[in-house]
């Protein structure tokens, strides 16, 4: 009896090891911290950054108008702040102008996908071309390669980041919403944002929301009087020698 108990323990002993090894091989080969939801390992994109710093990056997702762009810009410039924009493709072509403004501001582009769709349904070829398409589509206006990634809806499944992770891209989250696309008040977005921050944190808006560009300035200028310095998501993430948690915040392994 002591022997079958003996051997049971040596049993669960090498499974626990053999999850451990499939786990780690998972992380070197995606660039995702996989975390496990009972016991299957699940792909995590970033969230939030740990920072010992107060630096924070701000970003707009752009896929319909451009109304209040210009106000946009303009507020980030007058902050001497640079954000990062995750533009959609059929946006990017409708408006190469606006691709260029943007560019040219300082700020950073990412790839929002091609079609705006929920990318957890699409199968790796489809990734890889959404990816492929959209990013080409930027590159060809600005001259600048894309590495960031963010999913339409936020949607996301292990293939998508997988995907994405193997094709060059960092999947980019946010843990600030300010859910202006629900056209709230500008003061009620200043005030979601500003009391959601943490150091690390990104924060999510949209080029066109109703009452966005009424609330940059405010939330721009409150937190760096608080001692917040913005960077693009480029510069705030970590590129390699990482791990992301079960929350989404990425932190270093060093």
């Amino acid at each position: 009896m002591a022997f079958v108990i003996k051997f049971k323990h040596i049993l669960i002993v090498l499974a626990t090891a053999l999850m451990s090894a499939i786990l780690l091989i998972t992380v070197n080969a995606t660039g995702a911290y996989a975390v496990y939801y009972g016991k299957t390992p699940r792909l995590i994109p970033i969230y939030s950054v740990e920072r010992e710093e107060k630096l924070i990056s701000i970003t707009f997702d752009c896929a319909w108008g451009t109304e209040y762009t210009d106000k946009i810009l303009e507020a980030l410039k007058a902050s001497d702040v640079r954000a990062t924009f995750f533009m959609v493709e059929f946006w990017t072509e409708k408006y190469p102008e606006y691709v260029k403004k943007i560019d040219e501001s300082g700020c950073e582009i990412g790839t929002h996908s091609s079609t705006h769709s929920y990318m957890s349904k699409l199968n790796a070829e489809d990734i890889r071309a959404e990816l492929a398409s959209s990013s080409q589509a930027i590159t060809d206006i600005t001259g600048k390669k894309v590495d960031l990634f963010r999913a339409p809806y936020g949607d996301y499944d292990d293939e998508l980041i997988k995907t994405a992770s193997e094709n060059g891209y960092y999947t980019i989250q946010w843990d600030v919403d300010s859910l202006d696309w629900k056209d709230l008040l500008a003061s009620d977005l200043a005030l979601r944002v500003i009391n959601g921050v943490q150091n690390g944190s990104i924060i999510l808006m949209h080029n066109n929301g109703l009452h966005t560009a009424e609330a940059v300035p405010i939330i721009l200028e409150t937190l760096k009087n608080r001692g917040y310095s913005f960077v693009p998501v480029g510069e705030l993430i970590y590129r390699e020698n990482y791990v992301i948690d079960g929350t989404g915040r990425q932190k270093s392994s060093q």
